[in-house]
């Protein structure tokens, strides 16, 4: 039987994510180098109204936002890069849960229907809900969940799912 595994994805964070950042530090960089090259011109053109101006206060601001954007540009990119190993994280889980669940449903020798039944009882999915996407009659459904339940030594959904959570954590 085979379980649909999922492949660890090592690209990094959506490129548009990372294109739409760059661009957003790139707009911050040229509005705070546009106030400091506008105050040392104020300087440079009235010297003697320097504190008059606060020039040396708008030179000191810039040079603050220059800072902030970057460190929030390096605290973004931490981020993204956080993002992605997240990412890897969880595509491996799902792969080692695939690779579990195939293995359990193989030791059980389920049926094509019932390893239906039994994913769509993973998915946490209703009797109600099962017969409906299979196409099927409830009382069909029901009497497939109590063969898959009775192969996997369990009498609930609940249960079901614990064994596969067990097998994971274990």
């Amino acid at each position: 039987m085979d379980m649909p595994t999922a492949e660890v994805d090592a690209r990094p964070p959506r490129l548009g994510r990372v294109r739409l950042a760059v661009g957003l530090v790139a707009l911050q960089v040229v509005a705070a180098l546009f106030f400091v090259v506008d105050s040392i011109t104020d300087i440079e053109l009235s010297p003697g109204a320097i504190l008059a101006d606060f020039s040396w206060l708008e030179v000191g601001i810039a040079v603050i936002m220059l800072a902030s954007i970057a460190l929030g540009a390096r605290l973004t990119r931490r981020l993204m890069i956080e993002a992605r190993d997240r990412e890897q994280v969880i595509a491996m889980a799902q792969g080692a849960f695939a690779e579990v669940v195939a293995q359990r449903f193989g030791e059980w020798k389920l049926s094509a229907a019932e390893t239906d039944v039994g994913m769509f009882a993973l998915k946490g999915c209703s009797i109600a809900e099962i017969a409906r996407l299979r196409g099927s009659a409830e009382g069909t459904v029901r009497a497939q969940l109590s063969q898959v339940y009775a192969k996997a030594g369990v009498t609930s959904q609940p249960m079901f799912v614990a064994l596969f959570v067990e097998d994971l954590l274990g």
